[in-house]
């Protein structure tokens, strides 16, 4: 499904052994997940100068003021979601669409929004260029409904609201998840799992402390 852009094998055996240290060693148990991890090339999203750290425990800056998250957390968050294969997720907050490919790994339909036109340009070249062929990249805010309409299975975001923002949890079906981080901008905010049931969202999962980019308005209307 991917073509994988290695072209170098310490580049290779780095990922193995973030997919061995930080992942399995952490903790993470989705064999699908993990799968994921180890076969798209985090370093085809990470500025050329910062390839040889592409595969540390850690986030690294991408420009705008914003970061691909760390290894072991985007693979928390992608196996809080549960997926199976055929879901339909929105991703909120795709920055340089490191997330938005593993999610595209697991499910049948990625819907993905980044706020910073930049960002969302550069997302869509590295998106194209490792062949995820399944998503649909927009810039839009999550504040926003996704443009193309419709609900989703589950939905992840990668930016911190103060609190659950209401337009998501229109969005979501019965029976989806909701991974979240929620707080105040440059504090540690608490990572959440949501579940949608038969009277809205139930389940309130804290799954620790995190650090995000807060989750920003639609600019104004000229």
């Amino acid at each position: 499904m991917f073509r994988r852009q290695d072209g170098d094998a310490d580049l290779t055996l780095a990922r193995e052994r973030m997919v061995a240290a930080h992942l399995v060693g952490r903790g993470i148990t989705d064999r699908r997940v993990v799968e994921a991890m180890r076969q798209i090339p985090r370093h085809e999203f990470v500025p050329a100068g910062l390839r040889a750290r592409a595969y540390d425990d850690g986030p690294l800056p991408i420009g705008g003021g914003q970061t691909i998250s760390q290894p072991y957390i985007v693979a928390l968050m992608t196996e809080l979601l549960e997926l199976t294969g055929g879901e339909r997720v929105l991703e909120v907050g795709a920055g340089c669409g490191y997330q938005t490919a593993i999610l595209s790994a697991l499910a049948g339909e990625v819907c993905a929004v980044e706020l910073d036109p930049a960002l969302c340009e550069t997302a869509r070249g590295h998106l194209a260029r490792i062949g995820a062929a399944n998503v649909d990249l927009r810039c839009a805010s999550g504040f926003e409904p996704w443009p193309g309409g419709g609900t989703f299975d589950a939905i992840l975001s990668a930016c911190a609201p103060g609190a659950v923002p209401p337009v998501l949890v229109e969005q979501l079906r019965p029976g989806g998840r909701l991974v979240i981080p929620i707080g105040p901008a440059g504090q540690v905010q608490q990572l959440h799992r949501y579940r949608m049931g038969e009277g809205g969202l139930v389940s309130d999962e804290d799954e620790g402390g995190v650090r995000f980019v807060p989750m920003r308005d639609p600019p104004p209307l000229s």
